[in-house]
């Protein structure tokens, strides 16, 4: 593979905007890709805040701000965002059928040398692969959030991604100063294979009644020196794509472990999916991540 020098990030989300960011501070050329001009522009605006906050903590100076967003383009159309990239990093919604379709999309309007990376945290990197007629160049790339903070990526090797693919992903992690860690495709990988069980486990500790939310999320924080309980996390992360990822998990260990738990599901369909709909475990300051208060369980279970 060739060196990694132009990057197109598809999806300008929580995800795919933080991704665009820490590419582009380490001097790649980035295109950010969305098909919704809000979007791009609320993405757009995440990374000059980000960027912000870095400088107001001595990390960055006001030039590399300027230098950072320079380096940025926004795209609307796929076919225009990825003509001349040497690695594409998919970071849409954690649903199979749409990474599918981008991937098949990549697949036709990437220069044919192109690496394909998916963000999934838990879609088989495999499955995606065969979306494409490169799956040698396919690899899952999955960052941790917030992007620009977290140190880990985890690299995922689908069966048929080539040695060198692997070789130049893991080159690039250690350009923008990320820890890479290589895995194996198998479901939820490392990560969420191991954080999502804790995480149902705390929100079934909730629905059999064994301690309210700010209990469970003390115990964590206090006992096991989590710096965030679980529930407050999952809030973070999304019910949504919590529930989501545990479906992957059951369906493809077909082990009752990894059942989501009911209270799960129900808040999911009532819409309440964490910080990004103001209410989840706890309530929300409306367009802010700070949290007001626990919310009230006892008759929802």
């Amino acid at each position: 593979m060739s060196q990694v020098k132009k990057v197109a990030v598809v999806g300008s989300g929580t995800m795919g905007n933080g991704i665009a960011h820490v590419f582009a501070q380490h001097d790649f050329a980035v295109s950010l890709i969305d098909t919704s001009a809000d979007a791009l522009k609320k993405g757009l605006a995440t990374i000059e805040k980000n960027l912000e906050r870095q400088i107001k903590k001595g990390v960055l100076q006001e030039s590399d701000k300027q230098r950072t967003l320079a380096n940025i383009r926004t795209f609307s159309v796929i076919a225009d965002g990825v003509k001349e990239a040497d690695l594409v990093v998919e970071a849409a919604t954690e649903n199979t059928d749409i990474k599918f379709s981008i991937f098949r999309e990549l697949d036709l309007h990437a220069p044919p040398t192109a690496i394909l990376a998916t963000n999934t945290s838990s879609i088989s990197i495999t499955r995606i692969a065969n979306a494409t007629k490169r799956p040698e160049q396919v690899i899952g790339m999955h960052f941790m959030n917030p992007v620009p903070v977290m140190e880990l990526v985890e690299v995922i090797r689908g069966y048929r991604t080539g040695q060198a693919t692997i070789d130049t992903v893991l080159s690039c992690c250690r350009a923008i100063a990320k820890t890479p860690v290589e895995v194996n495709d198998y479901p939820g990988f490392v990560a969420n294979r191991i954080l999502m069980p804790m995480i149902n486990e705390a929100i079934y500790s909730l629905y059999e009644g064994v301690a309210g939310v700010e209990e469970i999320d003390t115990v964590m924080k206090l006992g096991m020196s989590h710096p965030m309980g679980p529930l407050h996390l999952a809030d973070f992360i999304g019910l949504d794509v919590c529930l989501a990822i545990l479906r992957v998990l059951h369906d493809g260990f077909g082990n009752p472990k990894y059942a989501p738990c009911p209270l799960l599901i129900n808040m999911v369909e009532a819409g309440h999916l964490g910080v990004k709909a103001g209410v989840g475990f706890y309530e929300y300051t409306p367009g802010s991540k700070e949290k007001i208060v626990a919310a009230r369980f006892s008759n929802r279970q």
